[in-house]
C-alpha cells in the first residue's frame, strides 16, 4: 500500500525510525506514534519508500 500524501511517507519514516530502535519511541507524536504501535515493520518500510514526487502534502478524508 503506497503513501497517499507526503506527510503520511514522512510519519511511516519516523515510525519506522522508531521500531527499529534508531529514534526513541517517547518522540513520536501523532500519526507516526499511532503508525508504530499498529504497524509491522515490513508495512511500515513499504510506506515509508514511497516516492514524494508528484504527491500532495496533505490528503483529506
Amino acid at each position: 500500500m503506497p503513501a497517499k500524501s507526503k506527510a503520511q511517507q514522512k510519519a511511516a519514516g519516523a515510525a519506522l525510525s522508531a521500531k527499529r530502535g534508531e529514534t526513541p519511541k517517547g518522540e513520536l507524536r501523532g500519526a507516526s506514534k499511532e503508525m508504530a504501535e499498529s504497524m509491522t515493520e515490513a508495512q511500515l518500510e513499504e510506506l515509508a519508500s514511497t516516492k514524494r514526487k508528484g504527491k500532495p502534502e496533505h490528503v483529506k478524508k
